[in-house]
């Protein structure tokens, strides 16, 4: 078994504040340089698209400050390190090497622990991320004016994609691959629909969801989903069929909606897209202990429990926070259970008559 660790102390707030704050500046520093500079010294900078360049800007903010503050508290601070500490083992690679590429699909990329709760909450999540990661894929770099669209005749429908200033590939407007080239947020939006749709309706019909939701934590991401790839779809809609009527009210309304959502992004429900790598780490942490076979068995019954480094380090982290009952870390859910019911009845059911 590792060796119990001294707890931690947990840092002051202000400390905290100001790192998180440092932090942030840093990072928001950073992202202005690589625009100014993958731009090439903002030549292809759209200055239309300004108000979405600044709101990544104080997305780059709010995540490395949250972040920063996140990883502050012991428990986070313990996950993170053993986290990063699994990802970056040798020995770990050396006895797993296809065990870090097969988490990173199926947790991060098809995120298979959902579809053991519900298929259908598992599909709509799927379509939410994959359409969220295609728009991220194709928004933030035309934001930056990393990638360019530029026409190779002026006439068109010959066309050049670059990045930073580097032509990577010719098509034309009229084929198919032109046409997935300029309507790659239109199939994004046409997956998170669905998928946020779902789970709005799931927040309004499921008991259990009801009755434990937050407007402004649960429910306002998905609307902002939703107005984001509606008023998007409807930019389409007015430029292809309205002869671009009603596309200047469309478009302030759609920049609005984006840059509401950045912004919020790292204070709210989707600051878990942040936080979910750091897990993969703990996940390849207590797969690699299975394979050394270090399983801790129930203090009381002998079933296994789980790693025996990882219920150390939850022991650790317990211990970190201060809570006196490290030690049930050591028992099974089952025992855990019969444990407490003993308690109740020695010590608090023989007191009634």
């Amino acid at each position: 078994m590792v060796p119990p660790t001294a707890p931690v102390p947990a840092p002051a707030r202000g400390s905290v504040a100001l790192r998180a704050t440092l932090a942030g500046v840093v990072v928001s520093v950073l992202l202005v340089l690589a625009i100014v500079f993958g731009s090439r010294l903002l030549r292809d900078f759209d200055s239309a698209l300004l108000p979405y360049a600044v709101a990544t800007v104080f997305l780059a903010f709010g995540v490395a400050y949250r972040y920063t503050v996140w990883i502050s508290s012991p428990g986070a601070r313990r996950l993170f390190k053993q986290g990063w500490r699994s990802l970056f083992s040798a020995a770990n690679f050396r006895k797993a090497p296809t065990a870090l590429p097969k988490m990173i699909a199926t947790y991060l990329g098809f995120q298979k622990f959902l579809g053991a709760r519900s298929h259908a909450r598992w599909a709509a999540h799927q379509l939410i991320f994959w359409g969220c990661i295609l728009a991220a894929a194709i928004t933030f770099p035309l934001t930056w004016g990393w990638f360019t669209f530029t026409s190779a005749s002026g006439s068109g429908p010959g066309y050049e994609m670059r990045i930073w200033g580097f032509k990577i590939l010719g098509f034309d407007a009229l084929s198919v691959v032109g046409w997935l080239m300029f309507h790659g947020l239109d199939i994004a939006a046409v997956l998170v629909i669905p998928g946020a749709s779902y789970f709005l309706w799931r927040r309004m019909k499921d008991r259990g969801a009801i009755t434990g939701q937050r407007f402004g934590y649960d429910l306002v991401p998905l609307i902002a989903l939703i107005v984001i790839s509606v008023t998007g779809l409807l930019l389409t809609f007015s430029s292809i069929f309205l002869h671009g009527g009603g596309y200047e009210f469309l478009a302030v309304l759609h920049m609005v909606s984006v840059v509401f959502t950045l912004i919020y992004i790292p204070f709210g429900k989707f600051f878990h897209i942040v936080q979910r790598p750091a897990a993969v780490g703990m996940q390849l942490f207590k797969y690699t202990s299975r394979q050394d076979e270090q399983v801790f068995p129930c203090k009381r019954c002998g079933e296994p429990v789980d790693t025996a480094p990882y219920v150390e380090n939850l022991r650790g982290t317990m211990r970190d926070l201060k809570l006196d009952f490290d030690a049930w870390a050591e028992y099974c859910p089952r025992c855990k259970r019969v444990l407490r019911g003993t308690a109740y009845l020695s010590h608090v059911k023989k007191g009634f008559k």
